[in-house]
């Protein structure tokens, strides 16, 4: 399999005909501009809700920010612009215009949207049509903003640094229990993941996926030292703290950071501050992790701006910079198929729509009817994908509203350590939530303009990123692997007969990291990379320790070598109320799959049946006979749980204790199937329903001094 996979790997960078970076040392040029593309024609229509709405005052100016660089060689433009999202095609027109104009290529143009609500409509979505007497406007200001880059165009070096700005930005896209699950527009209830929906403790089991806290910016000077531009990159969505027209705190922070930084020299151009749209398909300013009182320490948008901006310029004064660095940059078109309605659904689709008549959608469901009828009408879609390199930088491009989770895929894979990613650039493309989110439901998933790519659009895109960014650093990806800390190594070296890290960016499978190739498969009702226990122990150099949530699935193994005499060592955090079901959740079953039958046993938290909150132990089909650990377990926090095996002997472990949580005995029952879940019970009975990691499995008895060892963070 290894073998296997490197003739893959190797295959793809002779394709590419990727060589060792080396590259020639260039002159780098650079300019910089800002165009105001602020409609004169008004009411103007805005989109970025549910239905219709327009404007008819401007709060803050609409602007196209652009940089263009220049080696020589290669010549590359970049475009942000104040627009929620912005079509390909009217893109391409704005591309096209812009190279009549310019020495710019057309697929050497970059345009994104910072994804503000709160401007012009230049794009149709949901309920809101596109300001057909705004495109020209638009489309002429992107191209106008290229050009006078490129005007500005003088010799320049370029730096790079990153700073952590968690406290700005946090998951808004949670999960819910299993028993309380949400209806869709379409009448059926499918909703287990919804943004928002941490609000309600009560409701959820945790959040759907990580969060990306790094801010990211590369900067521009002259070769005196006078800034030309810095170009900003952070995972937030939209702060809608202004009325329509404006700019939201992309167009507020670009403007302060021109303020801080600017030299008004009257021969030379102004500096130009830019704050592009980091992945943020599923990310919000609200923290629900937190009380209520705690959730937005930021008042208004000008508070959270002027915080941002701070740690902004801290990571400004702390780049490093390259004098000499050469361009390239690549580009893909790929076609993608839309998630178009069955029979049953078209139907019901088009009586609404024929209902509504001319007028626009005023409901969600005929707001989705009439994206259902749009959808059935195009079929498919033509996006664009692009991957650029300045010096050792790097840049990859999303024409979606993308998931933090796909953006730290790219960001970690990268061939170039330095790697910012920009989404709904080159089009607006709707969400592309990664698969297995889909199963999930939720606004990021219901079919339409904003969210109607293919269940593998996630996936195909990332790695169309990845492609074109070895293709621009003309080197393979980096090969990412979690790190190991002293809490990873203690479990190395006790030796397991199988460890699972649990580390993976998607499924379905779960690499054994004990050496004994002996990988778990997951099923699809999981999310990835959350955060898990104890990243200062289980990694180095600050690396977040990552781990599964399990909404309503498992991961299963086959262990052929386990008898009668084994351990089972993992760290646990319970989603759900101890007291929300007669069992809080199964953690781990050994037994044939869909069974119940004798040779079988489980561990799990309880619930209402037993004792809510503690370690229960049942062996069997039968539950009558159950025994119950000591210790109440908190939900929402991380504990480390040692099952021991020992012949007929079986007790459990907490925290390290020296004391077991319980001790009983059962039938020597050497007959135990090799199957083994985590996650829920052989039969699929009350899964768990939160965080699993580092699941280890030993072929022998666990002394105390070693479960103590394994259970010290």
């Amino acid at each position: 399999m290894k073998f296997a996979v490197f003739v893959c790997r190797a295959t793809l960078v002779c394709l590419l005909g990727l060589a060792p970076l080396n590259h020639a040392k260039a002159e780098l040029q650079a300019g910089a501009a800002i165009v105001d593309v602020t409609p004169s024609k008004f009411p103007v229509l805005v989109n970025g809700g549910m239905t219709s709405r327009s404007a008819t005052e401007v709060v803050t100016k609409i602007n196209a920010r652009a940089i263009v660089l220049a080696d020589g060689e290669e010549r590359i433009g970049i475009v942000v612009v104040d627009s929620c999202m912005m079509p390909r095609p009217l893109l391409d027109e704005a591309k096209k215009l812009a190279a009549q104009q310019t020495k710019i290529k057309p697929d050497h143009i970059l345009i994104s949207a910072t994804h503000t609500h709160t401007a012009p409509s230049s794009m149709g979505a949901l309920g809101t049509d596109a300001d057909t007497d705004y495109l020209p406007v638009l489309r002429a200001g992107i191209a106008e903003a290229l050009v006078k880059a490129e005007q500005n165009l003088e010799p320049a070096k370029v730096g790079w640094s990153v700073k952590n700005a968690a406290d700005f930005t946090a998951l808004r896209r949670w999960i819910r229990r299993p028993d309380r699950l949400a209806e869709d527009p379409f009448g059926n209830m499918t909703v287990r993941a919804n943004m928002h929906s941490g609000a309600d403790w009560d409701a959820v089991t945790g959040e759907s996926g990580p969060e990306d806290p790094d801010l990211s910016l590369i900067s521009f000077r002259a070769k005196d030292g006078r800034p030309i531009a810095v170009l900003a990159n952070f995972s937030m969505h939209y702060y809608s703290g202004q009325k329509p027209l404006a700019a939201d705190y992309f167009g507020l922070f670009s403007d302060a950071m021109q303020e801080k930084l600017g030299h008004k020299q009257e021969d030379h151009p102004p500096f130009v501050g830019i704050m592009s749209h980091g992945c943020s398909g599923d990310i919000w300013r609200r923290d629900y992790t937190k009380p209520k009182d705690e959730w937005d320490p930021w008042s208004n948008i000008d508070e959270f701006t002027e915080g941002l901006l701070k740690v902004a310029l801290d990571a400004y004064r702390n780049a490093e910079y390259q004098d000499n660095a050469d361009l390239a940059m690549h580009e893909a078109r790929m076609t993608l198929d839309y998630r178009v309605p069955d029979l049953q659904r078209l139907q019901w689709a088009q009586k609404i729509v024929a209902e509504t008549g001319d007028r626009l959608p005023k409901t969600t469901a005929e707001v989705y009817a009439r994206e259902q009828v749009i959808l059935h009408e195009l079929q498919s879609t033509e996006i664009v994908v692009q991957g650029l390199r300045i010096g050792d930088i790097g840049i990859a491009t999303t024409p979606n509203e993308t998931y933090a989770l796909t953006g730290l895929k790219v960001k970690l894979q990268s061939p170039l350590p330095k790697t910012m990613v920009i989404e709904l650039a080159n089009g607006g493309d709707g969400y592309i939530p990664p698969p297995e989110q889909h199963l999930l439901g939720g606004y990021n998933t219901w079919a339409a303009r904003s969210a109607g790519l293919e269940v593998q659009a996630e996936p195909k895109i990332a790695e169309a990123a990845l492609t074109l960014l070895e293709k621009s650093a003309q080197k393979p990806r980096h090969k990412w692997q979690q790190s190991r800390g002293p809490a990873a190594e203690a479990i190395a070296a006790a030796k397991p007969l199988a460890w699972w890290r649990m580390d993976e960016f998607a499924g379905p499978w779960s690499v054994d990291s004990s050496g004994h190739h002996s990988d778990a498969t997951y099923e699809p009702a999981v999310a990835y990379f959350l955060e898990g226990p104890n990243s200062k122990a289980f990694c180095v150099d600050g690396e977040k320790n990552r781990c599964v949530h399990f909404a309503g699935d498992r991961m299963s193994a086959r262990l052929p070598l386990l008898k009668d005499k084994y351990s089972v060592s993992m760290w646990i955090w319970n989603g759900m109320p101890n007291d929300a079901r007669d069992v809080a959740g199964w953690l781990y079953s050994r037994g044939h799959n869909n069974g119940l039958a004798a040779a079988t046993e489980h561990l799990g938290v309880g619930g209402t049946a037993t004792s809510p909150g503690r370690l229960i132990y049942q062996s069997g089909a039968s539950p009558d006979n159950v025994a119950v650990g000591k210790t109440e377990i908190p939900r929402w926090t991380w504990s480390h749980v040692v099952f021991v095996k020992d012949g007929g002997k079986v007790r459990a472990y907490l925290n390290g204790a020296s004391e077991p949580e319980f001790e009983t005995t059962v039938d020597n029952n050497a007959s135990l199937p090799a199957s083994c879940f985590f996650g829920g019970r052989c039969d699929n009975d009350s899964n768990w329903e939160g965080r699993l990691d580092e699941v280890a499995v030993f072929d022998r008895v666990l002394t105390t001094s070693e479960i103590a060892s394994l259970g010290k963070p």
